[in-house]
């Protein structure tokens, strides 16, 4: 005859029957949330933290959701303490390796690159974090409505909303040719 679990290795169970098999996705969504791996690290720790603490509260439905839920509530409180950053780190431009090939290519590769990341950071914070999750990240429009809270039809309006401005940039700089034009 076995002993029932106790609470604390029941707690344990349900962490790693729903929140483990996420930590992939969890660390993917962070990183677009926080651009910067150690702060996604940061955010994703303490989203398990909560988890964990939450955990029998969760009924097991739609782990996932839960779970970035939990990780957005987390990081609004963050970005709510955290004083300005620092500047970035003036050696990232140094790190840069070319790949080679024409010149010509390399800078208006870099130069689409340049006005893509521009444009991307002038996307108010409700357009950015779409194409963040859905465009870089990979999540279904069902995950980011999730992960921001937010309908599915509005995660695809953003989303729509957000592509035409970062093409009227593009279009704006020459790298793209405008609609009609071939």
């Amino acid at each position: 005859m076995s002993q029932p679990l106790s609470a604390d290795d029941r707690r344990k169970e349900a962490f790693e029957r729903h929140v483990v098999p996420e930590l992939d996705v969890l660390l993917r969504v962070a990183t677009a949330m926080t651009r910067r791996l150690v702060d996604a690290e940061d955010l994703v720790q303490d989203t398990l933290l909560r988890a964990y603490g939450g955990i029998d509260r969760f009924d097991g439905a739609s782990p996932r959701a839960w779970l970035l839920t939990i990780m957005r509530n987390a990081e609004v409180n963050r970005t709510r303490r955290r004083r300005p950053g620092l500047l970035a780190d003036p050696d990232d431009a140094a790190r840069v390796a070319a790949d080679g090939g024409r010149p010509e290519d390399l800078v208006v590769g870099e130069t689409f690159d340049a006005v893509v990341a521009d444009a991307l950071d002038r996307l108010p914070t409700r357009f950015r974090d779409v194409v963040q999750l859905v465009d870089l990240e990979g999540l279904t429009y069902a995950e980011a409505a999730a992960a921001l809270a937010i309908p599915v039809g509005t995660v695809m309006s953003r989303l729509h909303r957000a592509r035409g401005r970062i093409r009227a940039r593009l279009s704006a700089a020459g790298l793209v040719a405008r609609k009609g034009e071939t």
